[in-house]
Order: structure tokens, then sequence, then C-alpha cells
């Protein structure tokens, strides 16, 4: 007859087994990862990182009208 701590190590044994198999498909994930992070072209870790730019141009454009009240061509001497 198994004791209620007989049950509690055969819940922390599975749960460890859980994390182990989860550890390892992370870490495998991660490699694919890396290997997709530096490609040359249309990837999506260049993609992100151009629109992460792309977000920081954006938003200085809005904060330079706003703090010089006027728009940014006039301000830049475009027009």
């Amino acid at each position: 007859m198994k004791t209620g701590e007989d049950s509690d190590e055969l819940k922390n044994i599975s749960i460890d087994n859980d994390l182990k198999e989860d550890s390892d498909l992370t870490t495998e994930e991660k490699i694919d990862e890396d290997i997709e992070m530096y490609n040359f072209g249309w990837s999506s870790y260049s993609e992100k990182t151009n629109g992460r730019f792309a977000m920081i141009g954006f938003l200085s454009i809005i904060l330079i009208e706003l703090f010089s009240k006027q728009s940014f061509l006039k301000w830049a001497g475009i027009l």
C-alpha cells in the first residue's frame, strides 16, 4: 500500500521529467532561432529590426513636431 509520501514522490518525479523535456525543447528551438537570426534577405529577424527602427524614427518626428511647434519638413529646412 502506498503512503502519502510515496505518491508525493511520484508526482515530483513526473514534474521533474516534464520540466526536463520542456527544457530540451526550448534549447532546440533556441538553436533554430539563432540560425535564422542573421540570414540575409527577407527573414523575420530583419523585418522585426527594421520595424523597430521605423517606430523609433516615427516617434522622433512626432516629438520634434510637438516641441518645435512646426512641421518636421519646415524644421528640417526642406520647405
